[in-house]
């Protein structure tokens, strides 16, 4: 057995295991293990997610995102605004290399604001058909795949089975998509439930599903006055998304939220890990 210091941290009710993989501590082809047993919640630490900490030649850090299912992530919205508290220790404003590019980030106290590389392959009302009746599905890339719908009675939707069924449609393949429901309550305010893949569940927030949310939001309605959108989550935080649409384009893109890190410990894991 070998011992591995993490920090535990959470951002709008997204929890993550972060790990600092300094020197040999990790085995870089078998980190898709290591982050299948460590987010296990009744055999691990348990966690939405694994984030390995590396040293960057482009930005300030580096991350590699690791799903609980193992595979690994381009991007996370929530998870970046960990990363960005996790290391501003010696400085505000970090730069964080990811497989989607390089974000930028504000820490203020425990309120932490990153900038989210700018949407593509936007697509309105794709017909997907589930259980006998026909969606009208929007996607959008906002740094990882999200399809998004427009519902009513955000409350009563059945997430878990819907969003399963959708994330892995064949619209989507082969990467699949995360999935939101999103609830119109002002050309300001949307609330929002999320899909996520790589969980397979609904989870309590998703930083870039939000950011997703807010903007086809924008571009649904032809929103042009408006620059930020208020998403209120699941797990009960406001998250603010702001933005500069331009025609048909969408800039400076922000996300801002709370961000808490919980505690710190050590893991054990097996020698082959």
């Amino acid at each position: 057995m070998r011992k591995i210091n993490f920090t535990k941290m959470v951002a709008s009710g997204n929890d993550f295991v972060i790990i600092y993989a300094s020197g040999s501590t990790l085995h870089a082809p078998r980190l898709g293990s290591l982050a299948r047993e460590i987010c296990d919640r009744k055999y691990g630490v348990g966690a939405d997610g694994l984030l390995i900490l590396e040293k960057s030649k482009i930005a300030d850090v580096k991350i590699r995102i690791f799903n609980p299912d193992g595979s690994e992530a381009e991007m996370c919205g929530n998870g970046a605004r960990c990363v960005a508290l996790y290391s501003a220790r010696a400085q505000r404003n970090i730069n964080i290399e990811t497989k989607a590019g390089i974000i930028d980030s504000t820490v203020k106290s425990d309120n932490v604001k990153i900038k989210l590389t700018e949407p593509k392959r936007i697509k309105l009302d794709i017909p997907i058909k589930v259980n006998s009746r026909l969606l009208k599905v929007n996607f959008i890339d906002t740094g990882v795949p999200h399809a998004v719908i427009f519902v009513e009675g955000l409350d009563k939707i059945d997430v878990l089975n819907l969003g399963r069924q959708i994330r892995y449609h064949k619209k989507f393949y082969p990467e699949g998509a995360n999935v939101n429901f999103v609830e119109v309550e002002s050309k300001s305010s949307i609330k929002v439930r999320t899909y996520e893949r790589g969980v397979e569940d609904e989870t309590l927030a998703c930083g870039t599903g939000a950011v997703a949310s807010a903007l086809l939001t924008a571009y649904s309605l032809q929103l042009t006055a408006y620059n930020k959108i208020n998403v209120h989550t699941k797990g009960a935080e406001v998250l603010r998304v702001y933005f500069d649409r331009i025609n048909n384009n969408f800039e400076n893109i922000w996300l801002e939220g709370k961000v808490k890190m919980t505690y710190k410990g050590e893991y054990c894991v097996n020698s082959h890990l």
